[in-house]
């Protein structure tokens, strides 16, 4: 199979085309640097001749929610619409576990939410992979949770993944038939707070961490299943704890 990974050099996507390769498949890799820009079109008729399948791991480089709504909206409608040019039968995005139970997200993933909704409307047969939170950021949920050395972090539950898990998962789903939605999640579903300070310790952080309610989650409301999978998952059996110890020998 041909497929083009639009983000194919970021943290998920350059693990996407490696899976992909080591299994056989012609795995291209596009982006920006790469000639390939989805929020403006550039490239991907080029990019798409002859694939099977299509996925999105790409990004705004502004989170903020104005950004985020307009880069979403200009690249999906500009993916599905090269996709139906080349006949590109499978369209596969990365998203965030609770994104479809939250249609009024503000900031960030309001942008997911205008993702969604184009890709179910679009047409093409697809896939969304929902994933929860990435060990990889649990440290910076720590910085944005610091006022004057102190991380005051909501305890609402989380349960995260290592990237990597994320990254076979949608590299399943980008060879397999389109699914509508998966999601993936880690083993252990635990209060933020907790988790946040499991990774300081790990990483001889001193800081106190405060589990205060009131904190919320990069400015969003969050309650007891906001963030975690509530039906069917995938469900990756590496923990907070083996992810760290083998982090801090790379």
């Amino acid at each position: 199979m041909k497929i083009v990974v639009l983000g194919g050099t970021g943290l998920i996507g350059r693990q996407v085309v490696a899976l992909l390769e080591e299994r056989g498949h012609e795995a291209v890799a596009a982006s920006p640097s790469t000639g390939v820009d989805a929020a403006t079109g550039a490239g991907l008729d080029e990019a798409f001749a002859g694939a099977d399948a299509v996925v999105d791991v790409t990004n705004p480089r502004d989170f903020a929610q104005e950004a985020s709504i307009a880069y979403f909206e200009a690249s999906t409608r500009h993916q599905l619409a090269a996709e139906k040019r080349a006949g590109v039968g499978h369209h596969v995005a990365l998203s965030i576990v609770g994104v479809d139970r939250d249609p009024a997200a503000r900031g960030y993933l309001a942008g997911k939410v205008v993702q969604e909704r184009l890709i179910e409307e679009g047409g093409v047969p697809f896939t969304i992979v929902r994933a929860t939170q990435f060990f990889e950021f649990l440290a910076d949920i720590a910085e944005a949770g610091t006022v004057d050395g102190v991380v005051r972090i909501t305890p609402s539950p989380m349960q995260p993944v290592a990237a990597a898990a994320v990254a076979r998962t949608v590299a399943d789903a980008a060879t397999a038939a389109p699914a509508g939605s998966v999601e993936i999640a880690g083993p252990e579903r635990a209060p933020i707070s907790d988790l946040v300070a499991r990774v300081l310790v790990a990483a001889g952080d001193g800081r106190e961490v405060v589990a205060d309610a009131g904190a919320g989650y990069f400015g969003r409301e969050v309650g007891e299943l906001s963030l975690v999978p509530v039906g069917e998952a995938v469900i990756d059996p590496e923990t907070l704890e083996e992810w760290l110890a083998a982090t801090s020998t790379d």
